[in-house]
Order: C-alpha cells, then sequence, then structure tokens
C-alpha cells in the first residue's frame, strides 16, 4: 500500500483478506474496531473483503504462491542478514516470477502480460504513521527486535470526547466511495450506488441520524444504529466533532419529503398512515410540514391539499429523505371549483358544509365555487344559491361521484 506500489500497479477497487488481524469488524459483538488496514481501504474508496469463516479455498491460490515461493526462495537461501536483504530477495523473485517464469495455467504466457495498472484518478491516502516510517532510512535490527510498527495491529485508541448537539454526540467524517457504492460506516451499512464512486463525501452523524453531504448537499439521510461507541470510536479514528445538524430542527423549521400515494390515497409518513385524496392516487407528492398543518404539493410544484401535520416538529427532521424547504408553497390563483350531484332530495355537501340547491335540480351536477366567506352553487350556467360559508374544513373531493340511477330524475313519456 506504500506511494510506490501505487504508482505502479495503482489503487485496487477492492481487496480480499482473511483473518482477524486485517480487520476490527469481529472484535466484539455490535462494537466494531476500525484497525489500520480499514482505515487505508476506507479513505481510499477500496472495498474491504472477507473471506468465509472455515473456508480456506477461497485464498487457496495465494497459500499456493506461498508454497512457491517457500520452495524456489526461502528454503534455498540461507538466513538474511538484514530486511534490506530479504526485501532485495523477494523483488527479484517476484520480477522473475512475473515476467520470466511462464504459467501453465495462462497458456504458458507471463502473468505481466495479463495484468493491467489501475486507473485511478486518485491520490493514495497514506496515514501519518507510515509515511513517517517509509520516510525514515531503515537500518539493520537486531534479530530480537520487535516487527516495525506498521506490521503489527494497531489497537483501537482512547477514544475522545465528541461534541453534543441537543444532548446528542455528533461527528463527522470524510469518506472516498468505492467501487461498489457500498459503505460501511462504524457498523452501519449506506448503499449509495456505484456511479458516485470515487467520490468524496461527508457523513454526519449522531445517535439519530446519519447524513450524506456531497459538495456540500445533503443527498440521503438514514435512522442512524451508531451508539456512544460507535461515534467516540470514529472519533478516535481521525472524524472531527460536528457542526450544526444538515437538517433544521424546532418548531420554525420547514422539512419537505417526497412520497408516492398508494392505490388507498395514503402516504407513509414514520409509523402514521396520512390520507391525502383519491385523485392523487399512484402520484408522486411532496409534504411539507411547517408549524402544525402540512402541505401535500402535486409533482407540478402546485398546492394540492393542507392538513394537519401528524408528526411533531422535533420529530420531523428524522423521517426518511428529510430535507430543508425548498421555497414556499404555491398559493392557488383563485377559489376552488368543485362539482357536486344534486341528491334526490335537492341537496349537496362541500367541505362537510350541506348545501340545499332545490328538488327542481335533482340529479343535475352542480359547479360550487368555494370563496373564502361563501358558496357559490351554479347549475346550467346560472348562479341557483350563494350560501354563507360556516366550516373551516378542507375541500377534499373535486369531482362529482358517479351517476346513481336510483336518484336520476327521468322525464315523463309523453302523453302523461
Amino acid at each position: 500500500m506504500a506511494g510506490s506500489h501505487k504508482e505502479v500497479y495503482g489503487v485496487p477497487e477492492e481487496v480480499l483478506t482473511d483473518g482477524k488481524v486485517f480487520t476490527g469488524r469481529f472484535h466484539k459483538p455490535g462494537v466494531p474496531v476500525e484497525v489500520l488496514f480499514d482505515r487505508i481501504c476506507r479513505e481510499n474508496g477500496i472495498s474491504h473483503r472477507l473471506t468465509k469463516i472455515h473456508s480456506p479455498t477461497t485464498t487457496g491460490k495465494i497459500e499456493r504462491l506461498h508454497q512457491t515461493l517457500q520452495r524456489e526462495l526461502l528454503d534455498v537461501h540461507g538466513p538474511f542478514e538484514s530486511l534490506e536483504d530479504l526485501q532485495a530477495a523477494l523483488d527479484a523473485w517476484r520480477q522473475e516470477y512475473n515476467t520470466d517464469r511462464p504459467h501453465q495455467s495462462l497458456a504458458m504466457a507471463f502473468p505481466a502480460s495479463r495484468f493491467t495498472p489501475a486507473n485511478s484518478a486518485l491520490a493514495l491516502r497514506v496515514p501519518a504513521q507510515l509515511t513517517a516510517h517509509t520516510r525514515e532510512p531503515r537500518s539493520p535490527q537486531p534479530s530480537h527486535d520487535p516487527l516495525p510498527a506498521q506490521s503489527v495491529p494497531v489497537e483501537a485508541p482512547e477514544p475522545i470526547t465528541v461534541q453534543a448537539h441537543n444532548g446528542l454526540r455528533a461527528v463527522e467524517v470524510d469518506w472516498v466511495i468505492p467501487a461498489s457504492g457500498n459503505l460501511w460506516i462504524g457498523g452501519q451499512q449506506v448503499w449509495l450506488g456505484p456511479a458516485l464512486s470515487g467520490r468524496q463525501i461527508t457523513v454526519w452523524a449522531d445517535a439519530i441520524s446519519l447524513h450524506v453531504l456531497l459538495d456540500g448537499a445533503r443527498i440521503k439521510t438514514l435512522p442512524s444504529r451508531l451508539g456512544a461507541a460507535e461515534l467516540a470510536r470514529l472519533a478516535a479514528y481521525g472524524a472531527r466533532p460536528a457542526g450544526p445538524s444538515p437538517l433544521p430542527t424546532g418548531p420554525g423549521a420547514v422539512i419537505e419529503v417526497d412520497r408516492t400515494v398508494n392505490a388507498s390515497r395514503l402516504v407513509s409518513l414514520a409509523d402514521h398512515q396520512v390520507g391525502v385524496g383519491s385523485p392523487l392516487a399512484g402520484q408522486r407528492v411532496t409534504l411539507r410540514m411547517e408549524g402544525p398543518l402540512m402541505a401535500v404539493l402535486g409533482h407540478d410544484g402546485s398546492l394540492r391539499r393542507t392538513l394537519a401535520c401528524p408528526i411533531p416538529a422535533d420529530r420531523r427532521s428524522r423521517l426518511r429523505g428529510a430535507r430543508r424547504a425548498r421555497s414556499l408553497p404555491p398559493q392557488p390563483g383563485g377559489p376552488i371549483t368543485v362539482q357536486r350531484r344534486v341528491s334526490s332530495r335537492g341537496g349537496l355537501m362541500v367541505a362537510r358544509q350541506k348545501i340545499h340547491a332545490g328538488m327542481i335540480h335533482a340529479g343535475k351536477t352542480a359547479t360550487v365555487i368555494c370563496e373564502n366567506n361563501c358558496f357559490r352553487v351554479v347549475i346550467d350556467g346560472e348562479t341557483v344559491a350563494v350560501v354563507p360559508r360556516t366550516t373551516t374544513s378542507e375541500v377534499h373531493r373535486y369531482k362529482a361521484n358517479a351517476t346513481d340511477k336510483r336518484t336520476q330524475v327521468r322525464p315523463a313519456p309523453e302523453g302523461q
């Protein structure tokens, strides 16, 4: 993973390892630890894949390579005087193995003829402790000295204090999206898709919500599965104390979410099922929550309904897909116009208010103009009634019901 290797081979899209020495995911159930190898993969957008437990055949080709190395180099060579001599011998053997040794599995071709360096526009990110060891000249070490620091599994450092926002700990960490588009953040999976691979994102997380920001814009919000221990470990491995939440909170916050109305005219908000009207069934709508009200906006941005918001103000920012409101909801250009069919007794109902149009109009379709203070009933182009508005209920239905044959008024046959 050193810089010189990156220049020769490029940054890989993924690596496969076995053994707990390369990962801290199984350090303790529910309490993952990030070791140095995992950190290098994370900061360089490399997918780190692990072999299954008790599956030695997964890395069988690596074990076979080790056997060849043992037979062709280590068994025939005496003890090395220093690590530098050992590294030089390994480099020479590797060069011969890849360029001068035909392989039966490759139809007697050389491995180097089948290899293409990875093409990555990202610069390799090497942790400071490895950079320091790389720059220092190596000196021969006695055989009783311990291994270099970079070859020893890195223990988790002591957790640092994470600042709290509204009583909750929160951190921010920069990440590079791997080729798979799938992130593993402190024990929580975040799917962003391969289309964003190689892009750098910022993750804002507390114990309630996890937000993903790309170029300063929030692109995803998920319920957080990170506890205080996971957040502290993220901070210990380079995460910084978070700034204000990407979403506003409190009574003055204005939140929008997008939802698809199902066939039963309902949308889902947390554990609530909210009816928004049959005319919107199957459509994508925007729900704009401000104060005690929730505006339902159509796909074209038009205001379709206004309802009482069932979600408390302090919980709206936790909704799936919640975002800051983009703009004020459009206001209707004039009074709402609806249609109603007059019943057999000459009545109709708009916004839960009964209106009497007269039995002479039974069975006809009336156009009702809903003004601020009154309802104007128009039938056959004439205003037949103007009724003061005594209700504050919203209009839920805009079209007349289907014709009911039992209430139709048929003309009397001639001669009777």
